[in-house]
């Protein structure tokens, strides 16, 4: 970046004033606030807005970078919860926010549907975070920049109870498209971008040759799995199906089982940071801070605390702060 030298003159005058006056101040005791003070205040770092999601997971991982970045010396602002995919996203956009956790598969699909990506790059999970990163890198108007995603896969999910899976012998998706076109009865709940999104149920019915009638597809809830998995434990309504995702902590609570997916119908949903690409150049040091931490996101782990959450009604913000400061990220 090229310097104002005009203002730099101006700079350099007061600099030799200042001299000057130190110089003449030199043979006197100084004043007691500032004897033995050579040292100034660090550079403010911020101030960093962190969003995320509505869902548990989504303010999870919210709260997992704000806490990480304010435990570096970062000025943070709290906006987790901000809104749904398209709310969060165009807040990124749209530079309400700085940054925000995404999923690759989102990143490689959802999020550019005018861009076709072969189905052998979304069933990979290193080119389809590297799909992500590659085109929000060039994102107009607003580039964006994706951090190390953890190993994980949260990918959209369909759900059933054991007990309902065992009598109709359910065990993949090819099993439930069998029982639907031989005339079984299902009735399904979920958010309404589950059954919208091109990349979510619509693409299970497209992959596997089944339709739900729309009056079968219940919208409950905005997002967050756990109480369309309650729904469907629970047979509410007649619903005996929910919409889930790999990294719930719920399915083992619930006595849920997750249908297998052998066509492949969904990508690797894995999340990382998305930031927006201004915020990294000005402070460089953030991915070293944030890559270690969600390096230790495994699926286990985060069925583990999307459980304290969602199950143990734990604050994500608690729950955070404990698991990252039990491995070390946090004081």
């Amino acid at each position: 970046m090229r310097k104002n030298w005009k203002g730099a003159a101006a700079v350099f005058a007061a600099l030799a004033t200042m001299s000057l006056l130190l110089a003449a101040c030199s043979s006197s005791t100084p004043p007691a606030s500032t004897t033995g003070s050579t040292s100034t205040a660090p550079a403010e770092k911020g101030p960093i807005v962190v969003g995320s999601k509505l869902d548990g997971e989504g303010a999870l991982l919210g709260q997992i970078i704000l806490q990480t970045l304010k435990a570096n010396g970062f000025t943070v602002v709290d906006k987790t919860r901000t809104g749904a995919t398209q709310v969060v996203r165009s807040a990124l956009i749209n530079k309400s926010i700085d940054v925000y956790p995404e999923y690759t598969g989102n990143g490689a699909t959802g999020l550019h549907s005018d861009v076709k990506v072969p189905p052998a790059v979304l069933a990979n999970a290193t080119l389809t975070y590297d799909t992500a990163k590659a085109l929000d890198a060039t994102a107009s108007p607003t580039p964006i920049t994706w951090l190390a995603a953890a190993p994980a896969n949260n990918t959209w999910a369909v759900a059933v109870p054991k007990a309902f899976a065992d009598a109709n012998k359910l065990v993949s998706l090819e099993d439930l498209a069998k029982y639907i076109n031989g005339g079984g009865t299902f009735k399904i709940a979920g958010s309404q971008e589950f059954f919208t999104s091109a990349v979510a149920f619509p693409a299970f019915e497209k992959a596997y040759g089944f339709t739900v009638k729309p009056a079968d597809k219940v919208q409950v809830g905005t997002g967050d799995t756990a109480l369309p998995e309650k729904t469907a434990a629970q047979g509410t309504s007649g619903v005996n199906a929910a919409m889930a995702y790999g990294t719930d902590g719920t399915i083992s609570a619930l006595n849920l089982v997750v249908l297998t997916d052998p066509k492949g119908a969904q990508p690797f949903y894995q999340p990382a940071p998305t930031f927006l690409t201004s915020v990294i150049t000005k402070y460089p040091e953030i991915p070293s801070l944030l890559d270690p931490v969600f390096a230790k996101l495994d699926l286990a782990t985060l069925q583990g605390l999307n459980k304290s959450v969602a199950v143990d009604g734990k604050d994500p913000k608690t729950v955070a702060a404990d698991w990252l400061k039990s491995n070390g990220f946090v004081k």
